[in-house]
């Protein structure tokens, strides 16, 4: 859950059951469940996964329904709570990591999702076998040819508006719009026909970190029963459909499916995190001078922030008479002019925003406008 998505959600005074008690299995019961719910798994040949805030509480991202929720504080006049970890820096859980391998092995058909915070496409699942019910935060659509953009970024808005981008297509070029619903906004056709069909197929699908209040989304799972499939619901807090679901488990997502994987025999892959950018130098001859940009960029263009980044030092090593200089606002921008005939390095050290891997990196560029930029160390 993005909390600048809380933030921008038009007011809503009934939003459900909030800050009910959360529940935990004892450890003999959890571990019985557990074995269960592997089984139930190894015998479905159409696994579905309907997921909800629960899932992502771990990476550092607030749910919506529990103690410390976003509507719970809200309720109760504290407003919205902190997140641990700047949102667009959040990355997928151990659930996130063992569901690509769930259908990277065939095991997982398809998955459902009431989350808008990118965190199953980041996380390598094909986009293909997801339906995003409720919209991403990180994605924009052009509302004429349908293209999707993914961005590294959260879009400005919420409610399906336009954003400040249009779409690359040059037979298009229609200004592009944000994907996440507001309360008002109805589910779009496209991810809700997929869900439902796919509950409608499925043998057995399995809810995790969901109260599955929120309609017409908690009703679709429901629909595998119909059929003769099951429903499985691991969640901390009671839900309106446990008394249809053929198994309940009350207890943190991530040890659950940690545990399952374990007796299906099935490795949780690390989640690895790659960043694009865009590193342009132009330049224009004045006499036996150069004036040179450098310009460091998202591959989404101008508009879009690198927001992993927080500034760019500048360094020239074997030239004193070039000053250095921090970058510190984007688009980061350099310009300078210098004599044609001098070739130079050029050392650009990027510093990493928090939440990072690591501090900062390094690119080594040796110039020579009589030549090419033709070396890059990284």
């Amino acid at each position: 859950m993005s909390l600048g998505y809380a933030k921008k959600l038009s007011y809503r005074e009934d939003v459900g059951s909030v800050g009910m008690p959360e529940m935990f299995d004892s450890p003999e019961l959890l571990q019985k469940k557990i074995e269960e719910l592997a089984v139930m798994i190894r015998k479905s040949k159409h696994l579905v996964v309907f997921t909800g805030a629960g899932i992502s509480t771990s990476s550092g991202i607030p749910d919506f329904r529990g103690p410390k929720g976003v509507w719970t504080l809200q309720r109760s006049g504290k407003g919205v709570p902190d997140a641990s970890l700047p949102f667009h820096r959040a990355v997928p859980t151990l659930t996130h990591m063992a569901l690509v391998e769930l259908e990277r092995a065939g095991v997982l058909k398809f998955v459902i999702s009431q989350n808008v915070d990118s965190l199953h496409l980041r996380s390598g699942l094909p986009r293909e076998k997801l339906a995003e019910l409720h919209g991403n935060s990180f994605m924009e659509i052009c509302p004429c040819c349908k293209a999707e953009y993914l961005r590294d970024f959260e879009i400005e808005t919420i409610g399906l508006k336009d954003t400040p981008r249009r779409c690359s297509d040059k037979n298009c070029g229609t200004r592009l719009k944000d994907t996440v619903l507001d309360w008002e906004d109805a589910l779009p056709p496209e991810e809700m026909n997929s869900a439902k069909e796919q509950c409608l197929a499925a043998d057995l699908v399995l809810c995790l970190g969901t109260s599955l209040q929120i309609t017409p989304a908690c009703n679709m799972p429901l629909m595998s029963i119909k059929n003769g499939g099951k429903v499985a619901i691991v969640n901390l807090q009671a839900t309106p459909k446990d008394k249809k679901a053929s198994l309940v488990i009350h207890g943190l997502v991530d040890k659950v499916i940690a545990g399952v994987m374990c007796i299906l025999n099935l490795r949780i892959p690390p989640y690895v995190r790659i960043d694009f950018i865009q590193l342009s130098l132009r330049h224009t001859v004045k006499k036996k001078c150069v004036r040179w940009t450098l310009r460091v960029t998202s591959i989404h263009g101008l508009r879009a922030p690198l927001s992993f980044l927080r500034s760019i030092e500048v360094s020239f090593p074997e030239r004193p008479d070039m000053k250095p200089v921090v970058l510190m606002e984007q688009p980061f921008s350099l310009q300078r002019e210098t004599s044609m005939a001098r070739a130079f390095f050029m050392l650009l050290t990027l510093n990493f925003s928090d939440g990072c891997g690591c501090s900062s990196s390094s690119i080594e560029c040796h110039v020579d406008f009589q030549g090419k930029l033709d070396r890059i160390k990284i």
